[in-house]
């Protein structure tokens, strides 16, 4: 091996090393974050839901499906196997913090690939510290993973336009999707993507033949889950204040102030990123728009299902900033009279060919397998001057990789040449034999305090103000109080106040998974409407009886706890359901309230009757005990 492949390969080796701090940093702080505060001692419903349905067996969760919740069957089965391991709330949680921290590591990735490392440690970080994904990552539901298939299909997106294997990409689109069906809304982000990088039709193939095996997955599912519509009856038709909160949340680590408006100015600064925009900004806008569209016809909006958009935001906000760096480093160069003003010669050669990469050989033509060169090499080709479309030519070999690319020594936070560069080649008889820098040797800098690194740990700093000052909102939200209702407060004040062999209702039934998820202080308890439960049943609440059979229970009874939602009682609300009708109406005319605790959506009251209750001996329904299979279950989980 001569001189200049042995510094080829140190260049080489610091570039992978760089890459792999900037992926792994993020990581590890996402972790971190998400590990803090994870076991915050109470369940809110819909992970009630998710606890309930994951520790019943295959079978019991493939009948539910057919019948509700078919949209997360391939998660409820995912959790199935966790739980097994141990059924408790941190492992519950689990999964959706390890999608979290693997989303933060491939949004770093994207940053890395798509421009350089720094700019991909920025966005990692800036993903990491997110409150939103801080929220999310601490949920036991699907909504972080969807964001992690996500983060992995766009990701393979840009390998696939590099000249590797479009089958990858189509199989984590499709595992992705059956996790949650919105997430195909990101198939009209990464076809924007493939028209601004104006590629052939030979890519356009590759690319439909993917998505057509994962949509054709899709299908099945789309058409179960359209019948269980009424799972998302609940959602309203969003406004202007919806899609202000979505942006705030989307672009600040504190959600006011100075925090939104900078990273606005970043996002406007990094639109001329070149092809990370062409990645970054559809993700960020597409989906959410798209849904929020529909959603005026037909409301399917909410926040957590658009979720994985997120990641376009800070990838933006790091290039801007990386931009905006460069830029006061030229500025601060040409005052202390530095030739070339805008780069040393040899920084531009580096920015040329490995600061600038394009998206792919296939851009230019020869489809999937334009970028494999003489050297075998399926890496991305590269032009010069830069742009998406602007690159021309496929395949060349290692051996044609510009002179000055081939000399410019390598500098933290630039990458290394790559072997297929659409550049004016060397020709393959004149590899130099000489020293390897020659007439691009590095000049003398006047002063060394704006160098690569430096700039890159100010961008951290940067990073981690906000977070620091946002860390009142991080603690608060570690709080089970944070979530719309706390099970297991009410389950413990059930294990208080209700006496052995006492009914309890649940209002409307959905309520039943506070007993599901806490059966322990339920075990005494007589639960008057149930008729089967929900995993004998195949339904989340269970079957309950009917309102004849109910309203005789209820005859015999002079008090009554009734879990209820907190909104309820009294109220004009109508329920649809005749037994939950029966409930409402009989409590609320023939009982008095006596005693009332209030948790978020959730409350557990004291009913007692007005007049002594008739003789019907014999009327009162089996009691609640932890040998009924399977707990009962709850509503539809928002999809």
């Amino acid at each position: 091996m001569d001189s200049q492949d042995e510094d080829e390969s140190k260049r080489r080796f610091r570039w992978t090393r760089t890459e792999s701090v900037a992926v792994a940093v993020p990581v590890a702080v996402m972790l971190a974050l998400g590990l803090w505060g994870l076991d915050r001692g109470g369940m809110w419903g819909d992970e009630g839901v998710t606890f309930m349905v994951g520790r019943r067996t295959v079978p019991q969760i493939w009948r539910l499906l057919h019948g509700v919740d078919a949209v997360h069957g391939l998660y409820y089965l995912l959790m199935h196997a966790v739980l097994t391991v141990h059924p408790g709330e941190v492992v519950l949680r689990l999964p959706s913090l390890c999608g979290a921290a693997a989303t933060a590591g491939l949004v770093a990735a994207l940053g890395t690939r798509l421009a350089r490392p720094r700019v991909g440690l920025w966005a990692g970080l800036l993903y990491a510290t997110t409150p939103l994904t801080g929220h999310y990552a601490q949920e036991g539901r699907s909504y972080a993973l969807v964001a992690a298939g996500v983060a992995a299909a766009t990701l393979l997106l840009v390998r696939a336009l590099e000249g590797r294997s479009w089958w990858p990409y189509g199989a984590v689109l499709a595992v992705t999707f059956l996790l949650h069906e919105f997430a195909v809304l990101v198939l009209c982000a990464h076809a924007v993507t493939l028209a601004a990088a104006r590629v052939r039709g030979a890519v356009w193939r590759g690319w439909i033949a993917a998505v057509g095996i994962a949509g054709g997955v899709l299908i099945p599912l789309v058409w179960v889950s359209e019948r269980q519509s009424a799972q998302v009856a609940w959602l309203r038709v969003p406004d202007w204040d919806t899609t202000e909160r979505l942006a705030r949340d989307f672009l600040a680590v504190t959600p006011t102030g100075i925090v939104f408006w900078t990273s606005v100015v970043l996002i406007l600064i990094g639109l001329g990123a070149g092809r990370l925009t062409s990645v970054a900004l559809p993700l960020l806008l597409l989906p959410p728009v798209i849904l929020l569209s529909v959603s005026q016809f037909r409301p399917l909006f909410h926040e957590r299902y658009v979720l994985y958009a997120l990641a376009g935001a800070p990838l933006l906000v790091a290039a801007g900033a990386d931009r905006l760096a460069g830029a006061v480093r030229r500025l601060w160069l040409e005052e202390r009279g530095v030739p070339g003003g805008r780069h040393t010669e040899d920084e531009r050669a580096v920015s040329e060919v490995g600061g600038r990469r394009e998206l792919v050989g296939a851009v230019s033509g020869g489809g999937a397998g334009a970028g494999a060169g003489a050297g075998g090499d399926r890496t991305s080709g590269v032009e010069a001057g830069g742009g998406i479309a602007g690159a021309t030519g496929a395949g060349l070999g290692a051996d044609r990789v510009t002179a000055a690319a081939a000399a410019a020594p390598a500098r933290a936070g630039s990458p290394p040449p790559l072997h297929n560069v659409h550049a004016v080649p060397t020709p393959p008889t004149t590899r130099p034999t000489g020293p390897v820098h020659g007439s691009l040797r590095r000049p003398h800098r006047p002063d060394r305090t704006l160098r690569p690194h430096l700039l890159t740990l100010a961008g951290v700093l940067a990073v981690s103000l906000p977070f620091l000052h946002g860390l009142p909102a991080y603690r608060n939200d570690r709080s089970a109080d944070r979530r719309p209702e706390n099970l297991a407060a009410v389950a413990a004040l059930v294990g208080r106040e209700v006496r052995p062999g006492e009914p309890v209702l649940f209002l409307p039934s959905f309520w039943r998974v506070t007993a599901s998820a806490y059966p322990g202080p339920f075990a005494g308890a007589r639960d008057l409407a149930l008729g089967e439960s929900g995993a004998r049943s195949g339904t989340l609440s269970g079957r309950e009886v009917g309102p004849g059979e109910l309203r005789a229970r209820l005859a015999g009874v002079d008090r009554v706890w009734i879990v209820a939602q907190s909104n309820l009682l009294p109220s004009r609300w109508v329920p649809g359901d005749p037994t939950d009708r029966v409930k409402l109406d009989v409590v609320d005319g023939e009982f008095a309230r006596r005693q009332e605790y209030v948790h978020g959506r959730v409350k557990l009251a004291l009913y007692i009757r007005r007049m002594p209750p008739q003789d019907t001996p014999g009327l009162v329904g089996p009691p609640m005990s932890a040998a009924t299979p399977a707990p009962p279950p709850p509503r539809p989980a928002p999809r």
